[in-house]
């Protein structure tokens, strides 16, 4: 029998409903239940084929309790390693190089010396720091949020410079991005899933959490909606994130990626509505139900290959030519008699 194990934290709704999806279905040869781990013992495989992590992002227990799992063969969705390297500014970079449109970003140093650090510590740091230049750039209207946050927390909209300077005063030791503002027209939330499906999410950031997920919403450009999908999709490729959501704002008909690292996103019935939630459950149980089949796997743990980049083989050095046959013929020559009208070789 091959478990599918769901790990989650104080979430309600999904982990229920996709074990009891999974289970429901009956495929033989598949049960799926919540995980239950106690100390983990180096030298004790996990006897999970599938773990769907919700909660390992605030629990450095449950991060290496993966890591340990799989390398013994279970199948993580996410993958523990990609997601423990991640950052939003990391993520900034790889959307620009991969053609998908972002604002302008830029990542502060800390304003408070991380602990255990001093002055001298930060001796490679340009001082006075260059805000001009920052402003220049992003401009005086962004929004400032952690290079490894999530769920809003430490976000500030900053409008002029005056809430920069007090935002980036609030922000403690953490590393800060600052990013320019996108005055949006429409904005998408969007659930990829295996690296292969995609569903797009009418969503109004400025609204309650609770109405967030736009019920009634109007109809939308395709072309538009087809190039959300394709970024959305090129982006998860790229990060290796069987499970995601993507974030786009819209400006003059430009889908800029905003958030897309949310490798636990939201699936809660009462935030994403049912039609979204009937269609995340779903789509996870046949994923989860797929990798369980081909269980045991084990990871290419180069981060190359994460990032869909094959390593280049070295090229072997063309051999140089000896000049030895053409030495031979002349002392060949040297020894033979001349013949009439022949052509010399040479």
């Amino acid at each position: 029998m091959k478990k599918i194990g769901v790990l989650f934290g104080m979430e309600n709704s999904f982990p229920g409903a996709l074990v009891e999806h999974i289970n429901a279905r009956n495929v033989e040869g598949i049960h799926a239940e919540f995980v239950e781990t106690g100390a983990v013992h180096l030298d004790k495989a996990p006897h999970y084929a599938v773990i769907v992590d919700r909660i390992s992002h605030d629990i450095p227990f449950y991060r290496a309790f993966l890591k340990h799992a799989a390398l013994n063969g279970t199948v993580i969705i996410n993958n523990p390693f990609w997601w423990s390297a991640d950052d939003k500014f990391f993520n900034y970079s790889l959307a620009e190089k991969l053609g998908v449109a972002v604002p302008p970003t830029v990542i502060l140093p800390h304003k408070r010396h991380p602990e255990g650090t001093t002055d001298r510590s930060m001796r490679n740091l340009e001082y006075p720091l260059n805000w001009e230049g920052v402003f220049q750039y992003v401009g005086e209207h962004g929004f400032m949020k952690p290079v490894d946050g999530g769920g809003w927390r430490d976000v500030h909209h900053i409008c002029n410079r005056e809430e920069f300077f007090h935002a980036y005063d609030q922000s403690r030791d953490l590393c800060m991005v600052y990013q320019k503002a996108v005055n949006f027209n429409e904005y998408f939330r969007c659930y990829v899933v295996g690296q292969k499906k995609v569903r797009i999410m009418p969503y109004d950031p400025r609204r309650p959490h609770h109405e967030r997920y736009l019920q009634n919403p109007p109809v939308y450009d395709k072309k538009l909606l087809k190039r959300v999908e394709q970024d959305a999709l090129k982006l998860c490729r790229a990060l290796g994130y069987d499970l995601n959501t993507v974030e786009f704002a819209v400006e003059d008909g430009i889908p800029y990626a905003i958030d897309f690292m949310n490798p636990a996103p939201d699936a809660d019935l009462h935030s994403v509505g049912k039609e979204n939630f009937d269609w995340i459950v779903k789509e996870v149980a046949d994923l989860a139900i797929a990798k369980a089949k081909l269980a045991p796997q084990h990871l290419e743990l180069r981060w190359a290959s994460f990032l869909g980049v094959e390593p280049v083989p070295e090229k072997k050095k063309p051999a140089k030519k000896k000049p030895a046959k053409k030495v031979e013929k002349k002392s060949a020559a040297k020894k033979t008699a001349p013949v009439p009208n022949t052509t010399s070789a040479d």
